[in-house]
This record gives structure tokens, C-alpha cells and sequence, in this order.
């Protein structure tokens, strides 16, 4: 009777794992939030205010500390962020991280750094309350550069919530030599 008990306690110890690993894939992923910081109410008042808050907040000299609380005010709680990529395979990617992550990766680069980054364009869908933007943006080292070191677009999913606009999601893309920026997502201004 000992021995048999002792085979069940094992059989148990070793599969409670698997059963575990089985029930949270049952389960919706939970999304983690934090209590953002309280947004300067003229970043959040429109469409054009966040986005362009969000530009400026990441922009600075090499050095110059960013305001990461205006920038984490300015996202929806579970709100990401996702760059597209290519790895050392040379093979395309996603890398998806939190706003909180985005700090903690951008903040040692931007101490080393300039980074200037606006909208050069913008081509924009709506429906109730949510936005899609397409942003052509260009980077530069410092602002007064007269020509960028990168471009691309930042698709930006915006929300409102009937008292002020949220960013959901940046998910973003650089121009390469094999993915050229289209012609309809130049010049054409907000």
C-alpha cells in the first residue's frame, strides 16, 4: 500500500506540471498593467497632440534625459510596442515589448546618442473610436541635419475614450534598399 501511494505521489509530482502548462493555454493571456502616470492634459486633448507628444518626448540631444513619465502617460493600459527587424539570419522579425521595456532598452542608447525623430507624413483611418495612422517618420542625430540617417513609418493604433486619446500600439518598420518607403506614404501632410 506504501509503495503504491509513493508511485501516486510521484506520478502526481512529475505530471502536475505538464496538467499546469496545459491549463494556461487554455486560459486568455492575461494582460499586465501598471498605473501610468497622469498625462499633461494638452499631449492627450487630440490626435494630432499625442502624436506629436510622442515624437517629441523620445527626441533629444545625446545626454539629455527623456521625460519617461510623459511617455508612459501617453499609452493605454497593455498598450505595446513593435519593431520589425531582421536577425542575424537575415530573416524578418517582430520584437514586441511594453512601454516600460521601450524605457529601460532606449534610455542607455539615448545617453550615448542624439536622436531627433518627426512625422514627415501621415495618412490616417478612422471609425468611432479607434484610429489607425500610418506616420512616415525620418530620424536624425541631431535636429539640424538636413538629411536622416533613417526613415520609415510607425503604424500608431489610437484610442478615445470620449475624455482623452490613449496609444495602443507603435508598431514600426525602417526603409531598407529591399522595402522602399511608397510614394503614397511621402508628402502627403496631416
Amino acid at each position: 500500500m506504501m509503495r503504491k501511494l509513493c508511485l501516486l505521489v510521484c506520478l502526481i509530482a512529475v505530471s502536475a506540471p505538464f496538467a499546469l502548462a496545459q491549463d494556461q493555454e487554455k486560459k486568455p493571456a492575461e494582460v499586465q498593467t501598471t498605473t501610468a502616470p497622469v498625462a499633461i492634459p494638452a499631449d492627450v486633448a487630440s490626435r494630432d497632440a499625442i502624436m506629436a507628444a510622442t515624437y517629441d518626448v523620445i527626441s533629444g540631444a545625446a545626454g539629455k534625459k527623456r521625460d519617461w513619465n510623459r511617455f508612459l502617460s501617453l499609452f493605454a493600459p497593455g498598450a505595446r510596442l513593435a519593431a520589425v527587424d531582421k536577425n542575424h539570419e537575415g530573416q524578418l522579425v517582430v520584437h514586441v515589448f511594453t512601454p516600460e521595456e521601450y524605457v529601460k532598452l532606449a534610455d542607455p542608447y539615448f545617453a550615448k546618442e542624439g536622436f531627433f525623430e518627426r512625422e514627415s507624413s501621415r495618412t490616417l483611418e478612422s471609425w468611432a473610436n479607434i484610429e489607425q495612422v500610418f506616420s512616415t517618420y525620418e530620424s536624425r542625430h541631431a535636429a539640424e541635419d538636413a538629411k536622416p540617417f533613417a526613415r520609415g513609418i510607425n503604424s500608431f493604433q489610437l484610442f478615445n475614450d470620449g475624455k482623452r486619446w490613449w496609444v495602443v500600439t507603435i508598431y514600426w518598420q525602417e526603409e531598407s534598399a529591399d522595402t522602399p518607403l511608397p510614394k503614397k506614404y511621402l508628402g502627403k501632410k496631416h
